[in-house]
């Protein structure tokens, strides 16, 4: 017996010649499920991978106890694994992980208590809160998977409305409101089982309905009365008089450093005048002077 006692831990030291991965724990917040490990100090002339399994009811009770490979999480160097859809049921799973270095290989390090995602810790929903004609909008930035969330809304002296929403919508519109200060809480819910803080109070003014025929009538009386400024301006430059013209365009003169002062000459050679002669035309030759008298 104790021979073979020797020979199995012979065997084990030659075949697991790595740590172990230590403090192996699951982080689960909003539906988000990480497995985590602390990274292993041992000597590796490479990076140390590690390969994580689980084994949910159906493996346990269907597949005979079988382990199923994370797909994400085989020989990866980050000392975590995301498991949020490999979890997908709320049954119990059991979770391990080994490390890896070349050819050898640890021991498996299972989590110390199967885990639940129910077990998940919910956090208060990041919520804004606007005022939009006589409704609100309440929209949220991240919820978990799987979850619905429940919207109070209520105003001073007056009982309180609760609304529901899943957590795919991630926005809810409460209209037909009247002229008063609204104020909204919200919390995420899940299987009504599970349920997170409650958001801080977020109160807004309602104004009144924003009547559906405001915003077409200002957009047609603004066309209609730009139309009608320049079918004006138009109509009286075409039946301007001169007279009444002059007195809204008046030309302005030149000023002073832009007129010219100098005058321009061009000379001109005698031989370029002009030579103009005296012609006297007679009707009857016999009483026309003779040519020498002629002036």
């Amino acid at each position: 017996m104790s021979l073979l006692l020797m020979v199995l831990l012979y065997v084990t030291e030659c075949v697991f010649t790595l740590p172990a991965p230590s403090r192996v724990f699951m982080e689960s917040v909003d539906m988000r499920h990480v497995l985590k490990w602390r990274p292993l100090q041992a000597a590796c002339s490479t990076a140390v991978q590690y390969s994580v399994q689980f084994q949910g009811e159906f493996e346990l009770s269907v597949l005979n106890g079988s382990w199923v490979d994370a797909p994400e999480c085989q020989l990866t160097s980050d000392p975590r694994c995301d498991l949020t859809f490999d979890l997908g049921s709320d049954s119990n799973y059991s979770l391990r992980v080994r490390a890896c270095c070349g050819a050898a290989t640890s021991a498996w390090t299972e989590l110390g208590l199967p885990f639940n995602r129910r077990d998940t810790v919910l956090t208060a929903p990041e919520m804004s809160v606007t005022a939009v004609g006589d409704s609100l909008e309440v929209s949220f930035r991240k919820l978990p998977l799987n979850a619905a969330v429940q919207v109070t809304v209520w105003r001073r002296d007056h009982e309180a409305v609760v609304h529901w929403m899943p957590a795919e919508q991630r926005l809810l519109s409460v209209s037909g409101l009247q002229e008063a200060l609204y104020c909204v809480r919200a919390q995420t819910v899940l299987q009504d089982q599970l349920r997170s803080d409650s958001t801080d109070k977020h109160c807004v003014s309602i104004t009144g309905p924003d009547a559906p025929w405001r915003k077409p009538t200002a957009v047609s009386l603004s066309v209609v009365f730009t139309a009608g400024f320049l079918l004006a301006v138009f109509w009286c430059v075409a039946h301007c008089r001169p007279d009444r013209c002059k007195t809204f365009f008046r030309k302005e003169p030149l000023p002073h450093t832009l007129r010219p002062d100098w005058v321009i000459q061009i000379p001109m050679s005698p031989e370029e005048e002009e030579l103009c002669e005296r012609i006297q035309v007679c009707a009857n030759p016999k009483t026309c002077p003779p040519e020498d008298l002629r002036p």
